[in-house]
């Protein structure tokens, strides 16, 4: 069976740390025997298709431990099908088509998330900034963007991440990844 994936990398290519060229990305992915591998942006997201029954996680896995091999450095992965993704932008509690896509995000998680994880961040507290859950994603509305956001701040702290793998994406990203994913599986 094939199936259409999304690898979402994080922290790369970001404040000049940790470097990987995307045109590496794609040989790395092809050199593990995905197809109609493309990348988007700079910054660790790439598409791909791939036969077999392997789980994301297992994907992701084997992405990291390549990354590692071949760049030198350690790489959180996660790996999300093409359905997922669209799920998720459908779930979105947000009105995503009435905003820019810096002022929303998904911030994807290894594993799913409780609200009992982030009770110590008080929403009305950081209005009109909030945030809301979903299977394995925090949807994070900031409107003055996530570089200025107090919110992202407070719910991306190490305690109430700790054993999980997270990575943000804003809502242009969001939207091309589902498009990627949808053109690439059919």
């Amino acid at each position: 069976m094939t199936t259409t994936y999304a690898l979402l990398l994080r922290g790369i290519n970001v404040s000049g740390h940790r470097k990987l060229p995307m045109a590496g990305l794609r040989e790395l992915l092809e050199g593990l025997g995905h197809r109609d591998v493309r990348t988007y942006l700079q910054s660790g997201n790439a598409v791909f298709t791939t036969d077999g029954p392997d789980s994301e996680a297992a994907l992701a896995a084997a992405v990291g431990q390549a990354v590692e091999e071949r760049f030198g450095f350690a790489c959180d992965c996660l790996v999300r099908d093409a359905a997922y993704l669209a799920a998720v932008a459908d779930a979105c509690p947000f009105p995503a088509a009435g905003l820019e896509g810096k002022q929303l995000h998904a911030v994807y998680y290894s594993a799913p998330v409780t609200p009992d994880r982030f009770a110590s961040v008080a929403p009305e507290a950081f209005a009109p900034e909030a945030f809301a859950l979903g299977d394995r994603v925090m949807y994070l509305y900031t409107p003055d963007g996530l570089g200025r956001s107090k919110l992202a701040e407070a719910v991306m702290r190490p305690s109430l991440t700790k054993g999980l793998v997270a990575t943000a994406r804003n809502w242009n990203t969001v939207r091309k990844l589902v498009e990627l994913t949808a053109a690439t599986a059919a």
